[in-house]
């Protein structure tokens, strides 16, 4: 990434912490029992990609992430534990996010704002995502 005013802290071992807390404030709506049945004990934006939350796809997704005021959040994985906390991230793009090279090897990437108002996912599925969700 680069960084302007943005300030990044690698934060290890906070991937499960951080997949616990995306689903607390976006899925808490389902049951741990629904949320299996389509597949979020594998993939989190399943939840998306089933219709059972109401987002924003494709380039509105990415659009809708480039509009938001974006103060404090965390980038973590779908796979791994290593994570980061961004502050002062009004000036964070898409294109700087760590996905491309690494999508391969750790899976989805989550963007989440600290206090769970949003998130945007972009997956390791072509055909789906990126995803963004904001919460009212």
């Amino acid at each position: 990434m680069r960084y302007k005013e943005l300030k990044t802290l690698e934060i290890p071992k906070w991937g499960p912490y951080l997949r616990e807390q995306w689903r607390e404030y976006f899925a808490k709506h389902l049951s741990t029992e629904e949320q299996n049945s389509i597949g979020m004990d594998g993939f989190l934006w399943h939840l998306c990609s089933w219709k059972k939350v109401e987002c924003f796809e494709k380039e509105v997704a990415e659009a809708a992430f480039k509009k938001q005021l974006k103060q404090k959040c965390t980038i973590f994985y779908q796979f791994i534990d290593e994570a980061y906390l961004l502050e002062n991230a009004k000036t964070l793009t898409i294109e700087e996010l760590p996905y491309d090279q690494l999508h391969m090897y750790f899976g989805d990437i989550y963007i989440m704002d600290w206090k769970g108002k949003w998130t945007f996912i972009m997956t390791h599925e072509t055909e789906f995502g990126p995803y963004f969700i904001q919460k009212e």
